[in-house]
């Protein structure tokens, strides 16, 4: 029973509390296939300095799109170090994928606008991310 219960404890990871542009942002943590599946379906809204983070076990080129999605959103893609490489905004409920164009270890999807009400840019480094998922 004590093992079912720590091995319970260290697959939920709660939010990420992460450090981009002068602010703390809260972010929910899609760390396994079925999380990253779903993301922020069906959501209408997100509080405030609130996303979601995406974490895979490996870079590589990524692609979302917002099917059953219909929150406006901007996506930030991040390297492995937590660097920055593409910003892109992304249209509620469309199928159409938004590519990372560079490899990618972590996603981080804000409310529309939020990056650039926030002057964060491609280049600058995320605070506190997560260590990479196992899956």
């Amino acid at each position: 029973m004590i093992a079912l219960l720590v091995s319970t404890m260290l697959a939920w990871s709660g939010p990420a509390s992460l450090s981009l542009g002068g602010t703390t942002v809260t972010a929910e943590v899609a760390d396994t296939p079925q999380e990253r599946a779903v993301g922020l379906m069906g959501r209408f809204s997100l509080a405030p300095d609130s996303g979601m983070l995406f974490v895979y076990p490996d870079e590589a080129v990524r692609s979302f799109w917002m099917k059953n999605t219909p929150l406006p959103l901007s996506i930030a893609y991040l390297s492995r170090s937590g660097r920055i490489v593409h910003i892109a905004s992304m249209k509620p409920l469309s199928e159409e994928p938004v590519s990372s164009v560079h490899p990618t270890m972590y996603a981080l999807e804000m409310t529309e606008g939020w990056f650039a009400e926030h002057n964060v840019k491609v280049g600058q480094s995320v605070g506190g991310l997560p260590e990479p998922a196992r899956q």
